[in-house]
């Protein structure tokens, strides 16, 4: 099995939709013609979920008119929140074909299927013309990327010139190798970590300016002990990315956050433009 298929398999299950969309139901919830806010327990897959997105949004400032890029899409869940706050229309590619599949099945479901698109693609060949978007962002998806540097070149390609990326990365920290498995890889095999020296070095040779590079560490581990704090009042949640990966998931969640808590992983939220 090539990289590219293990990476996807980390990720794949059947029938994700369906599952997410029971237990959204079984939840009480809206499944029949669910919001983006109402989906969002289940498909944020990325470090604090919605108020992660709802930051990165903030800083990337979409438009209405504006057409915009996510850059290993997943289930969709940050293409939808964004379409839907700021009316503009977002594309979003994914390597894992189920997720693909699964991100078309909530779209529909969302009502924006018009407004939200997904193709399965690879973030290093991407299946756009140069200069098609006004902005792009990519939230905890370089980890599975080995080629950074085309990453970010490809990015560079397809936004028009002024053109705005936002990031959310998690990045090597001094803490010594990571814990596995996380929620991007079961082993180190499928899990490159660059530092941010490297990711700051990366972008500008890519044709990128850097306007806000942050640690956000400690939101991080605020996120993790409140989170902590909940279960311990309030028991396990019943809709929680555990819906999508499994009961493998438990042990994903203390790693990275043993890892952030000891420095081995940095998490990184980065705006620039192109040049």
């Amino acid at each position: 099995m090539d990289e590219k298929h293990r990476i996807s398999a980390h990720y794949a299950s059947e029938g994700i939709a369906e599952r997410l969309l029971q237990a959204l139901a079984d939840a009480g919830g809206n499944a029949t013609a669910p919001t983006p806010l109402d989906l969002a327990p289940l498909d944020q897959f990325h470090s604090r979920g919605l108020d992660a997105t709802k930051e990165l949004a903030e800083l990337l400032k979409p438009k209405a008119e504006e057409r915009i890029l996510d850059i290993g899409c997943g289930l969709g869940g940050p293409a939808r929140l964004i379409a839907y706050i700021y009316g503009c229309s977002v594309d979003g590619i994914d390597l894992t074909p189920e997720f693909c599949e699964a991100a078309a099945r909530l779209n529909v479901a969302a009502g924006m299927a018009e407004q939200v698109r997904v193709q399965c693609a690879s973030a290093l060949d991407l299946p756009f013309e140069d200069a098609s978007f006004d902005a792009a962002y990519s939230q905890n998806v370089v980890m599975n990327i080995a080629d950074k540097a085309s990453f970010y070149r490809e990015a560079g390609r397809v936004l028009k010139r002024g053109g705005r990326l936002a990031l959310s990365n998690l990045a090597l920290g001094k803490g010594g190798a990571p814990h596995y498995p996380v929620p991007w890889a079961s082993t180190a095999e499928t899990s490159f970590l660059a530092t941010a020296a490297e990711t700051r070095t990366e972008l500008e040779a890519a044709g990128f300016e850097i306007l806000a590079f942050r640690n956000t560490t400690q939101a991080l581990l605020h996120f993790y002990e409140t989170s902590r704090d909940r279960v311990r009042r309030q028991g396990a949640p019943k809709l929680g990315l555990h819906i999508l990966m499994g009961e493998r998931f438990k042990d994903m969640q203390r790693n990275v956050a043993m890892n952030v808590e000891q420095g081995r992983v940095l998490p990184l939220e980065i705006l620039c433009h192109k040049r």
